[in-house]
């Protein structure tokens, strides 16, 4: 597993019957999560000392409870800085466990021995794109959500960003891939963070068990003849690691060579000193 433990300013403290107590910068919150089946008795003093709780609801969504906790505040990893607020489906705007991977393909950028360029899919709040950025790389952020997109150039703003070659497009992922292609644009590397399933800015349906495969293949279409490195992420049940590396084996390994390495990725829990698993990547590198 490939464990995000090198986080300062946030932690996952303890897990019970459903739920997680994190510490994100000076407050703690209590969220649901589907993968703590375990009910081990609460005896971390932070459960009764949280400052927000969502609460799922029977019916499907849930709501926010909060006590003394703001409407927004920041963390930082390392020279990063997220800005962070709670909204609708329980979350906060970062995923802490794709710090795992910010620290990877950092490394390859920083080694690169010419200039890199990144496209970033499904770019959500822009963790992938900010952490790329400050390691040297031209970014393409694309995300289909306008307000998520907004909030991305806010974090670079805040990690000292607004002037990195980081080009901002509200876009349906797949149109804008089909269009590059037509384009004869190509990329030094891909991340992509695809949704289970989701709606474009027109209504066009994502499923990702219809359409990841085919999506994969596209985009391997844009990887340019000395590409460094493609990543795939994955919060869907079915989609193992062992299902993303046969995808990005099938399709890139026959033309660019490299390796594929696939995993689950995971955060520390302190309390017990275990690893609660928090979905699965891909990597591919040349």
């Amino acid at each position: 597993m490939w464990i995000a433990d090198n986080w300062k300013d946030y932690e996952v403290l303890d897990t019970s019957s459903g739920e997680k107590l994190e510490r994100w910068g000076d407050y703690l919150l209590v969220r649901p999560d589907p993968q703590v089946i375990w009910n081990t008795p609460k005896t971390h003093s932070g459960w009764k000392k949280r400052n927000g709780h969502y609460h799922r609801s029977s019916k499907g969504g849930g709501e926010w409870e909060f006590f003394n906790l703001p409407n927004e505040w920041s963390i930082q990893y390392g020279d990063l800085t997220f800005n962070l607020k709670p909204f609708s489906f329980k979350h906060t705007g970062l995923f802490p466990e794709q710090a795992v991977n910010w620290d990877w393909f950092s490394s390859i950028i920083k080694e690169a021995s010419k200039p890199v360029k990144v496209l970033n899919l499904f770019a959500y709040t822009g963790g992938a794109t900010i952490a790329a950025a400050k390691a040297g790389a031209s970014v393409t952020h694309v995300d289909a959500s306008k307000g998520m997109v907004t909030w991305a150039k806010e974090n670079a703003a805040a990690s000292e960003l607004s002037d990195a070659p980081i080009r901002w497009l509200v876009d349906d992922c797949i149109k804008f891939v089909e269009r590059e292609i037509r384009r004869g644009n190509t990329y030094d590397a891909i991340i992509m963070d695809p949704p289970s399933y989701g709606r474009g800015p027109k209504g066009e349906i994502w499923k990702i068990e219809e359409s990841i495969f085919h999506f994969i293949e596209l985009t391997a279409q844009i990887l340019s003849k000395d590409a460094l490195f493609f990543l795939i992420n994955s919060y869907t049940t079915g989609l193992q690691p062992a299902v993303l590396s046969y995808m990005v084996e099938t399709i890139i390994i026959p033309h660019f060579g490299g390796r594929v390495q696939a995993s689950e990725i995971g955060l520390p829990v302190s309390s017990n000193g275990l690893v609660l698993p928090c979905g699965a990547s891909c990597r591919w590198e040349r």
